[in-house]
């Protein structure tokens, strides 16, 4: 259950981290802990109910985490975060412990989610994508609306890195579940 987010602070882009491990319980329940703004925790809340919408269609068969605790931490949590771009990065990590399928380090995604999987234009491409290159990853998925700026991007900022630009939760399911 761990996924590679693209985030932007104060200081620049970063990578951030998501985590999820599930624990027993009486009743099916999610907590984010790691220094989460509103934002970000109204993001958690739309990712983990999308998910649990969409259960048939990405994990068929299975239940949701049935009495379970899901805890989702985004790591070094002495650092506040906040904003929606996390929410398709939630979602991935989620299914990456749903699945039992890791995602592979060497990819790297943003964009906000809808509760009907919409991918959502985020801001602070340029940051995000440096990061990405100074965290060795090798694949972005970014949203579709933000290919203008990913263009704008001067070439050896993009060069080696390969973009996946989505519009919709599905899309992203097959790139990183085939």
């Amino acid at each position: 259950g761990v996924c590679t987010g693209l985030a932007w602070t104060a200081m620049g882009g970063a990578t951030l981290y998501v985590e999820s491990v599930q624990v027993a319980a009486d009743k099916t329940g999610m907590m984010l802990t790691g220094q989460a703004g509103d934002v970000m925790k109204e993001s958690a809340q739309i990712a983990w109910n999308y998910l649990h919408s969409a259960i048939e269609k990405y994990a068929p068969g299975r239940t949701f985490f049935k009495k379970s605790q899901v805890h989702i931490h985004i790591p070094e949590g002495a650092t506040p975060k906040d904003g929606p771009s996390a929410g398709v990065t939630l979602v991935s990590s989620l299914l990456s412990l749903l699945l039992q399928e890791p995602v592979s380090e060497y990819w790297g995604m943003t964009g906000e989610l809808t509760l009907t999987g919409l991918v959502l234009p985020v801001g602070g491409i340029k940051e995000k994508t440096v990061a990405a290159k100074r965290s060795g990853l090798k694949t972005l998925i970014l949203p579709k609306e933000n290919r203008k700026d990913w263009e704008e991007l001067p070439p050896y900022i993009r060069k080696e890195l390969t973009v996946h630009f989505v519009e919709h939760y599905d899309e992203i399911f097959h790139i990183v579940f085939h």
